[in-house]
């Protein structure tokens, strides 16, 4: 997907695209303490559920616009399948916050544009340069630092994790084949929509009824994830992935002060190393993106000039 073309890249438009990405950042490790806070007892699937039921309410001024949009069969089918596989990874990742640190899920979270960038190469044809595969190769053995096989006993979080990030990419991947014809709006807009009817069942076969501290734990989680979702958006859209991902590695550095201060969970320093390898590789891999984006707006006379 084309990286927008920015009517100008100065230093005051850079700062504005970090200090979206740093909020963004804010904003997405207060969701992930949120869950292990205030619903780390309700079922996964119905947590899910509820958070993206909750979050249909900030779609209510595109109702006009979903309305008039026609998608053709094959749009549909896209939809559905990103859908499916959006609604399974949410499910995982749930179930991974009540199994395993803070520090871990945010760490194994940077997995997704590995797989992205892997994906891209299995399904849509993309050519993988070397210095992309050695930087997939770096997040990989990052994942080992994290999980240690072999050396401590992994959880069904840690494993849950691994197919999150899966799941997460596949979206991802199905979103980016549709943006060549919907715009990005209604392709978030119907990705809630769809993935809120694919967790009712699910949640229906765990359901049990959330306490009225639950729900609101719930709504802050929902009201949370949409603006980070927003703030994300912002970044992209006054700054280039050259200069706003290099602050990636905020998170975790949030998330493990968050982790041992508030839930008293121990700093590890090999998810620590390995989360900091996991970011790297990731931030190498979208800069490149952005920067072989930008040659082709260039060489397409498309660019700024």
């Amino acid at each position: 997907m084309a990286s927008p073309a920015y009517a100008s890249e100065s230093p005051r438009r850079s700062l504005e695209g970090i200090a979206w990405m740093v909020l963004t950042g804010i904003l997405f490790v207060g969701v992930t303490a949120a869950v292990k806070h205030g619903a780390a007892d309700l079922p996964a699937a119905e947590s899910a559920f509820l958070r993206f039921a909750f979050g249909l309410a900030f779609l209510a001024p595109m109702t006009g616009t979903l309305f008039r949009t026609r998608l053709s069969r094959r749009q549909w089918q896209l939809v559905g399948m990103r859908g499916a596989v959006h609604a399974l990874g949410v499910c995982l990742w749930f179930h991974a916050m009540t199994r395993i640190t803070l520090a871990e899920v945010t760490a194994m979270n940077n997995l997704i544009p590995v797989y992205v960038t892997l994906g891209a190469v299995l399904f849509l044809g993309e050519t993988l340069a070397i210095r992309r595969l050695v930087a997939v190769a770096i997040a990989f053995l990052g994942a080992l630092l994290i999980l240690r096989p072999g050396l401590r006993e992994l959880s069904d979080g840690h494993l849950a994790m691994i197919f999150v990030a899966m799941c997460l990419a596949g979206s991802y991947l199905f979103a980016k084949r549709m943006t060549a014809d919907l715009p990005a709006s209604v392709i978030v807009a119907m990705m809630s929509i769809v993935v809120t009817i694919f967790l009712l069942p699910l949640a229906i076969a765990v359901w049990r009824w959330p306490t009225p501290g639950e729900i609101a734990w719930i709504m802050l989680i929902a009201c949370l994830a949409t603006c980070g979702h927003y703030t994300m958006t912002r970044s992209f859209a006054v700054a280039p992935l050259s200069v706003t991902q290099p602050v990636a590695f905020l998170p975790l550095v949030w998330s493990v002060f968050i982790g041992f201060f508030v839930f008293h969970e121990a700093i590890d320093v090999w998810v620590i190393l390995g989360g900091c390898l996991i970011i790297a590789a990731a931030t190498f891999i979208a800069i490149r993106e952005s920067l072989l984006n930008r040659d082709r707006r260039v060489n397409n006379g498309t660019g700024p000039l």
